[in-house]
């Protein structure tokens, strides 16, 4: 089977049977603060093409562009219902429709905004956009606590450019040198796990 084609068929199964809470989800945001249900983002794709990233909206509407584009300890944009999504993980959920619609994979190297592709290495850089973004991937499980660790750093967008982003990018490569199928059911299967836990 495909890697396409194993996405294609976990999305639509997974929007299928997730939609009753999907749909429980965006009326519980919409109750919760003003604004819209997703939060859609630029993100950088296969092969550097640009597409907007769905998840469940976790912070108070601002304008694009506005505040830092990391997340950095106890936040205070995010919401009394985005503390949940976010520490679920459930947030990220509507990705599902990306992979349904091609420009996500289920497992692949997490998608960045332009600004930090930017300051990826020349090498890396066409090595992690080779293949399609992911929902999930090494990187994401190591690296669950993330904002937590910025909000210790003096300057946590700096600590993100020069420690954080090049052990994911490091990851990422690996996951393209040594990517297959049951790879991907056995990263799927430690995110879930993660989760739980």
């Amino acid at each position: 089977m495909s890697k396409r084609l194993f996405d294609w068929l976990l999305a639509t199964l997974g929007l299928l049977v997730l939609a009753p809470m999907l749909l429980l989800m965006a009326v519980w945001i919409k109750l919760d603060s003003p604004g819209p249900v997703f939060y859609r983002q630029e993100r950088v794709g296969r092969h550097g093409q640009p597409f907007r990233i769905h998840k469940f909206r976790t912070m108070r509407h601002e304008p694009q562009g506005a505040g830092l584009q990391i997340t950095v300890g106890g936040d205070a944009r995010i919401t009394r219902v985005g503390h949940v999504l976010r520490a679920s993980k459930l947030d990220e959920l509507p990705q599902l429709l990306d992979v349904w619609l091609g420009t996500m994979s289920l497992v692949g190297p997490r998608p960045e905004v332009p600004r930090y592709v930017a300051v990826y290495p020349p090498a890396l850089r066409d090595k992690v956009l080779s293949v399609r973004p992911g929902i999930t991937d090494l990187a994401s499980i190591e690296y669950r606590d993330e904002s937590s660790v910025l909000a210790q750093a003096a300057d946590p967008e700096q600590a993100y450019i020069h420690e954080v982003l090049p052990r994911k990018l490091a990851l990422s490569a690996k996951y393209v040198d040594e990517a297959t199928l049951w790879g991907d059911v056995r990263l799927i299967w430690r995110t879930l796990v993660a989760i739980v836990r």
